[in-house]
């Protein structure tokens, strides 16, 4: 039983118009859903992803009137993001032109390498890689050859290896591959791969036993979430957390995907989701992202939660 890759990574926003603005007007991506969060309907639950809505590319954020995260270990601290290798000038100008980021083109784990950090300082690294399929957005302010095409890898900050690794190979049946040191000069970084392996499917562990603990705020990652294919294999991953008796949530309906929750030992939350039924499945494909959406148990309460949502334009 194999993971299959990265299906998403949760962000946390203060500022939901402007992060609107920067996902769609800077990076080019697509807002395919528009919803709330499940457990919080006074926030909003904004989606980013390439056009086809594709597991494994979606960039999703929690609306929340936090003060700015407080960086250290025990942290989501990377997002990756794959483009293509001759996108990598393209992106350098277009994102120094946007003050985001000195424009550096680096190698950073035998791949070429672009930093830069959204507004509210979250922070991602545009990884060459021209694996996979693509799909993109027709109404992409940037150009079909040179649109985000996915997430990956993703780099966590745990103080010790050992009780993550343990969990990352004898539970998620991940492989350790390699390892660089971590750019900022903190640590090591032990690469471990998932299903097919490569850049869509690496989870990157950097050992920072010196940082301070992280504090959760605006420009914070919240959790990454893996790729299974279905409700049969969730079964199957929720029953093999019981049997290593790592706690969890149980699974739990998302409308859009099934998911379950855990925290690792380094203390992230991650969570498994199911490729389906995918956010189609209560909007036409062509017009995903333009209105509200609510899953069914909200809908009574459509008029009550509009009501409590700033406008996002």
């Amino acid at each position: 039983m194999d993971l299959t890759g990265i299906h998403h990574l949760t962000a946390i926003t203060a500022d939901a118009p402007a992060n609107k603005r920067f996902y769609t007007d800077t990076l080019g991506l697509r807002l395919v859903k528009k919803t709330v969060n499940q457990d919080d309907t006074s926030a909003y639950h904004l989606f980013y992803a390439d056009g086809l809505a594709t597991p494994g590319t979606d960039l999703t954020f929690f609306d929340w009137p936090a003060p700015p995260e407080r960086r250290g270990t025990r942290s989501i601290s990377g997002t990756g993001l794959r483009v293509a290798s001759d996108s990598m000038d393209y992106w350098a100008e277009r994102l120094r032109e946007a003050g985001r980021g000195d424009g550096s083109i680096a190698t950073l784990d035998g791949r070429a390498t672009l930093a830069f950090e959204d507004p509210e300082g979250q922070r991602f690294r545009l990884i060459a890689d021209d694996a996979g399929e693509v799909h993109p957005w027709d109404r992409s302010p940037v150009p079909a050859a040179h649109q985000i095409r996915g997430l990956g890898p993703i780099t966590i900050s745990v103080p010790q290896l050992a009780p993550t690794a343990e969990v990352l190979t004898r539970v998620l049946n991940m492989r350790e591959t390699r390892g660089y040191d971590s750019p900022d000069g903190q640590g090591r970084v032990h690469v471990f791969e998932m299903g097919p392996g490569g850049a869509a499917a690496e989870l990157h562990v950097a050992v920072q036993p010196g940082l301070p603990v992280a504090r959760q705020g605006a420009g914070a990652v919240h959790h990454v979430a893996f790729r299974t294919p279905d409700v049969a294999a969730i079964h199957g991953w929720a029953g093999r957390l019981a049997d290593f008796g790592l706690p969890n949530s149980g699974e739990v309906e998302r409308y859009y995907f099934r998911s379950l929750y855990f925290r690792e030992p380094g203390g992230n939350l991650f969570e498994i989701a199911t490729d389906g039924p995918g956010f189609a499945v209560d909007e036409p494909l062509e017009s995903l992202g333009e209105s509200l959406s609510l899953p069914p148990f909200l809908e009574p309460r459509r008029a009550e939660i509009e009501a409590r949502l700033k406008p996002l334009d």
